[in-house]
This record gives structure tokens, sequence and C-alpha cells, in this order.
């Protein structure tokens, strides 16, 4: 095993992570993943919504929150406006309603610019992974574990791979930026 798959993982991580982080990023469309971030308080505990509630999507503007334990929707309700995604919950007595207006041609720009430091992030943790492995094996180089040559060779793989990982997140990103920009 070289010294790059060691790093896989980080790399792997980074590119979850990036994808977790636009998928809670509003779009115009009902999407359950903007209420990732809530916290319910339920039986004596905070839990995230999709442990206490199924999170269906009836049409493009639309998301209904129905709670296992109705004896809660209170809470999901509480949680829903603490948690400040500029959402209006409606109770419906046994569910919540929430409508997502469509969005403005300003807050389309907003919510592209948090897409861009969110993909700048990515880029910048997937750079740290390389520099770890870039570290590792120059010294392994050093301590005579294998050549100039092999080095220059494990150093130009490396620099293949972190150029797919990057790729990935501008695909990711573009993808992401044409969701919000569409009307």
């Amino acid at each position: 095993m070289s010294i790059i798959d060691n790093h896989k993982g980080e790399f792997a991580k980074a590119i979850e992570h990036f994808q977790t982080e636009i998928g809670g990023l509003k779009t115009g469309r009902a999407n359950p993943a903007i209420l990732d971030s809530v916290r319910v308080e339920a039986y004596g505990a905070m839990n995230p919504i999709i442990n206490v509630a199924s999170v269906n999507v009836p049409d493009a503007r639309c998301l209904v929150i129905q709670p296992w334990d109705k004896s809660i929707i209170k809470e999901i309700e509480k949680g829903i406006i603490e948690a400040n995604l500029n959402l209006n919950p409606v109770n419906d007595g046994d569910k919540i309603r929430i409508n997502l207006p469509p969005l403005t041609e300003e807050s389309r720009k907003e919510i592209a610019k948090i897409l861009n430091q969110k993909t700048e992030d990515a880029k910048i943790a997937i750079r740290i992974a390389r520099d770890k492995a870039k570290e590792e094996v120059i010294e392994a180089e050093k301590n005579k574990e294998f050549g100039e040559d092999e080095k220059f060779g494990l150093l130009a793989e490396l620099d293949k791979q972190v150029g797919a990982y990057n790729d990935q997140i501008k695909d990711l990103a573009d993808r992401k930026e044409a969701e919000i920009m569409t009307v």
C-alpha cells in the first residue's frame, strides 16, 4: 500500500463533507436536506429531526413533517423556528407543513456566494490532505525507503489524484449553482 493510498480516506472525507454542506443550501425547490441542522427536544435529549419524524416532499415548494409521536409536534415546530432557516412551519395538528417561497434574484446570488465559500473550503481541505501526503513522500525518500525517481513518480500520481478530486468538487459545485440559479 502506497503513501497516497493511506490518505485516500482524508480526500474522500473532504468530498463527503462538501456534499453534505451544499445539500443543505436552499435552491427554491423543496429538499429535506435543508432540515438537517434542525434539532428537536424529545425524550430528554436533542435529536435530529429525522430521528423523530419523516420528512416528505409532496410538491416542488412544500415539505411535510410527520412526527412518529404526535405529542412532540410542538417541539418539532419550535426546533424548526430556532434553527434560523427562515422557514415558517404551519402546524396542522398531526403534521407540519413548510411552504417554501420562490427565491428572489438577490437571495439566489447570496446562496451562490455561500456555495462558493463552501467550495473554497473543500478545496482547502483537499490541499491540506495533499500537503500531508507530499510531506510523507519526501520524508520517506530522505529515509532511503525508496529512490528519487519513485518520489517524483509518487508526487506526479498525487497531483493527478488531487486534480481529479478538485474536478469532482467543481462538478458538484457547478451542478448545485445551476440548481440554485434555476428559476
